[in-house]
């Protein structure tokens, strides 16, 4: 009876876990770059009553009797598919389609990276993100830049007054990953390289499997809000029957105390 309401607990814990991270898919719905976080599951350890094979009367036991003793969260995946391209018109947004993300020099010169491509000038005339951390390798736009171009292989060019000609003034690079489920989020829309995600591999867009750059567009959040509803009625049902398990053990061992 007690194992029923720790299995039934472990359960409610769990899906508590999995409706956090639905939440936090819904908050960031309207987020730029964003990625599609899931909770996934794994059973916890058995206990065995019996082995199958031969036993002490010397007859051959055909199963196992095993009980299980629940469950628990043992890992947040992200899926990093495509967003949709949102136009914004904006000459300094861009979009990357494909793989690969852009590679930005923290203050306290760490790089992290972004699929957030709302770009801005710094007060140096360099690209850079919302909160002012630049690309790397970084970028300058000359200040008396009448327009600036970036070609769908990262190619920056700038025209300058009284010249219809653009100069190319540099390259955008971006950066992939064997396994980009092994970054970790920081928030702020970057995430950082671990032992898990394998070494950066940087280079030009549109080589290598890595994406290339549209320009005056962003890439929208990837969060399908559908799904993440339909998911959070799930959840709320399988808390509610894991609730339910508790009662009725609850109510079980009242009825065994009672008798006795």
């Amino acid at each position: 009876m007690f194992r029923s309401l720790n299995v039934a607990a472990t359960g409610m814990a769990a899906q508590e876990t999995q409706l956090d991270t639905i939440a936090n898919n819904l908050a960031n719905s309207n987020t730029t770059g964003y990625k599609t976080q899931t909770a996934q599951f794994e059973d916890l350890l058995y206990q065995n009553d019996r082995a199958a094979g031969p036993n002490s009367t010397g007859a051959v036991a055909p199963t196992n009797t095993q009980l299980g003793t629940g469950v628990r969260i043992i890992a947040t995946t992200r899926s990093f598919a495509q967003g949709t391209l949102a136009q914004t018109n904006n000459p300094l947004d861009i979009a990357i389609e494909g793989n690969g993300f852009l590679a930005v020099r923290r203050t306290s010169g760490d790089l992290a990276y972004t699929r957030a491509g709302s770009l801005q000038l710094d007060a140096q005339g360099r690209l850079s993100t919302s909160d002012g951390l630049p690309l790397d390798p970084p970028l300058t736009i000359p200040a008396t830049a009448t327009s600036v171009t970036i070609a769908a292989d990262g190619t920056v060019s700038a025209t300058q007054p009284g010249s219809t000609a653009a100069t190319s003034v540099g390259q955008l690079q971006l950066t992939t990953f064997p396994n980009p489920n092994g970054l970790a989020a920081d928030g702020h829309n970057l995430f950082t390289a671990t032992s898990s995600s394998g070494q950066p591999a940087t280079g030009a867009p549109g080589a290598d499997g890595r994406g290339t750059i549209q320009q005056g567009s962003v890439e929208a959040s990837n969060v399908d809000v559908v799904s993440e509803m339909v998911a959070m009625i799930r959840t709320q049902r399988a808390y509610e029957m894991n609730s339910k398990v508790i009662s009725a053990a609850d109510e079980m061992l009242r009825n065994a105390t009672q008798t006795q």
